[in-house]
C-alpha cells in the first residue's frame, strides 16, 4: 500500500478525543501518526494500521486503494 508522509488515514476505531482521522508523520516498518483532533502522537507497526485502514486522503483529495483490478 503506498502511504506518504502528510497523507490522512481514517482508522477503524475512533481516538479517546472522538477523532477517526491520523495525519501520517512518518512511514516505515512503523509509522508515526498524529491525532488531528488533538494531536496526540503514536507508533504503529506497519501491519496495524494497514488492516485498520477505511480512508486515505493525499492533497484534500480521497485515493483509492485495496482495489483488485
Amino acid at each position: 500500500m503506498d502511504i506518504r508522509t502528510d497523507d490522512i488515514v481514517r482508522l477503524k476505531k475512533k481516538h479517546p478525543c472522538g477523532s477517526f482521522d491520523w495525519r501520517v508523520l512518518h512511514c516505515g516498518a512503523d509509522f508515526r501518526l498524529a491525532c488531528c483532533g488533538c494531536g496526540h502522537q503514536v507508533m504503529l507497526p506497519r501491519q496495524t494500521v494497514e488492516k485498520n485502514i477505511r480512508r486515505l486522503e493525499r492533497g484534500g483529495e480521497e485515493i483509492p486503494f485495496g482495489q483488485k483490478h
